[in-house]
């Protein structure tokens, strides 16, 4: 099925109306598709299937889309659906969007203001045998890991006793424990945060329940063999904001705020969380986590202020690059300290780019490499392009050596954008960064999507899969292998 409805009411969301849902059997391939690349790539993003109420209404607010490669023997399969939440099947009932302006219920038709508004557009999950489509406002959706159709919202044998559910849970590769949390965890502008673990099995084993300073959006966290962390910064909102206007966005930035780290022992309970206060930068996503003796390190990509161009800053200042743009950084915190604040170290040249990724075998161990897709402002965009796109293109993607601080870049394109490139190892056993990097290619001149297979030792392209269609905007994607995952037969 392809659909298309005009563009009139996106304003300037970055993610394109498409609403397509299909199959291709056996994608057409440039290069090789390497023979030990075995297992599937799992996508999530969003797409408007009915146009936004409000103009400046934001991307996270599209519906859900889920997609999928799948690899075996040189060759490829591709699949996407729509996340059916109660939200889109209520659009769709209707033929027309119900729903107010982000996470704002305010704007709602009154018909479905008892009804889940989540687009669960985040993260694809996977976990004790089963896939899940994410997003921080609401519980998970289970997927079918092989037609995509959504079984409903999962609430862990009704064990989660959070109303929400981090898009960026970690799983311990250790122990095969997932680590997760829920903010906002009792009800809107609650300052409730619900940390739990989560066995192989799928088992919830433990649940802590702190109090936040204040209301954050506590996008994504890391874990240690001993420890876990949230970042928490002033992206913050209030009951008082959502209530005084329909059309408020449910954050805005207020750079009086500090920023916290939320740091708990994995063994402890909520009187040994800490909360260390920094300044009022954003991680808003992390690489890794390691704790060495009494230093805890964490790794991510920083901004010094708004990480959004979209949402809006408390004092009406605009939004810049200069300050809003993520970069590779390290904090360090020395636990045996009782004074707030953290060492932070930049060790890399500032590329801007948001979406890093690692070898996800080695969450919570010491690690090397880094990957990050980000953009090289001193390649402007194709002049073949019919216009300039009101986005930075992500034209580059790196390979960060941690251990040296040095960049292995290769340039990806002048006529289209890299959304977030995924790690597939060779093996479960190979070294790390032995493996491939995933990463689908937005070709703008073509108006048509490629996965590319870059080996990521080489930091070459090996192979590229070829969409006769554009597929929706990724947030996030995982690698699942085949071991993991054995496919159907037939």
């Amino acid at each position: 099925m392809v659909q298309r409805f005009s563009d009139q009411h996106l304003g300037g969301n970055f993610f394109q109306t498409l609403r397509f849902e299909g199959e291709i059997r056996d994608c057409e391939v440039q290069g090789t598709i390497p023979q030990d690349l075995k297992g599937t790539f799992y996508r999530l993003g969003g797409d408007w299937a009915y146009a936004p109420k409000y103009e400046h209404d934001v991307p996270f607010s599209a519906d859900g889309y889920i997609s999928m490669f799948r690899f075996a023997n040189g060759r490829v399969q591709y699949k996407g659906r729509f996340v059916e939440t109660p939200r889109f099947l209520a659009n769709h009932r209707a033929g027309k969007q119900l729903f107010g302006i982000y996470r704002n219920r305010r704007g709602d038709d009154p018909s479905v203001r008892n009804i889940s508004g989540t687009v669960s557009n985040t993260t694809p999950v996977f976990h004790a045998g089963k896939l899940f489509a994410t997003k921080e406002d609401a519980r998970p959706y289970e997927i079918d890991p092989h037609t995509l159709q959504t079984r409903g919202e999962y609430d862990f044998g009704g064990r989660l006793s959070s109303l929400t559910f981090t898009a960026h849970p970690k799983i311990d590769p250790a122990t095969g424990e997932m680590i997760a949390f829920g903010y906002e965890a009792t009800g809107e502008a609650s300052t409730d945060i619900f940390i739990y673990t989560i066995d192989k099995s799928g088992r919830v084993t433990k649940e802590v329940k702190v109090q936040a300073p204040y209301v954050s959006e506590n996008h994504d966290m890391a874990i240690t063999s001993t420890h876990i962390v949230i970042p928490h910064f002033p992206l913050t909102t209030t009951r008082e904001w959502l209530e005084a206007s329909p059309a408020n966005l449910h954050w805005y930035w207020d750079e009086r705020l500090p920023g916290y780290l939320l740091v708990l022992p994995r063994n402890g309970d909520a009187r040994d969380a800490r909360w260390i206060k920094g300044p009022p930068a954003a991680m808003g996503h992390t690489l890794n986590a390691v704790t060495e003796g009494n230093r805890l390190v964490i790794d991510g990509t920083v901004s010094d202020a708004n990480p959004y161009p979209f949402f809006p800053n408390r004092d009406g200042s605009p939004w810049t690059p200069m300050t809003g743009g993520a970069s590779i950084r390290r904090w360090t915190v020395d636990l045996n300290s009782k004074s707030d604040g953290w060492e932070e170290q930049r060790p890399f040249p500032a590329q801007i780019g948001g979406l890093p990724r690692i070898d996800d075998r080695f969450i919570s161990n010491p690690y090397r490499y880094g990957y990050l897709g980000y953009t090289d402002f001193s390649r402007q965009p194709s002049a073949k392009l019919a216009s300039t796109p009101n986005f930075p293109l992500t034209n580059s993607l790196g390979r960060f050596d941690m251990h040296t601080g040095k960049c292995e870049s290769m340039f990806i394109s002048d006529e289209g954008s890299l959304q977030e490139a995924c790690f597939a190892s060779r093996s479960g056993t190979c070294a790390e960064g032995s493996g491939y990097l995933l990463g689908v290619y937005t070709n703008l001149l073509e108006q048509r999507s490629e996965l590319l297979v870059i080996d990521a030792e080489k930091m070459q392209e090996v192979g590229r899969v070829i969409l006769p269609f554009h597929v929706a905007a990724q947030v996030h994607g995982t690698w699942v292998p085949h071991e993991e995952l054995p496919f159907p037969a037939g």
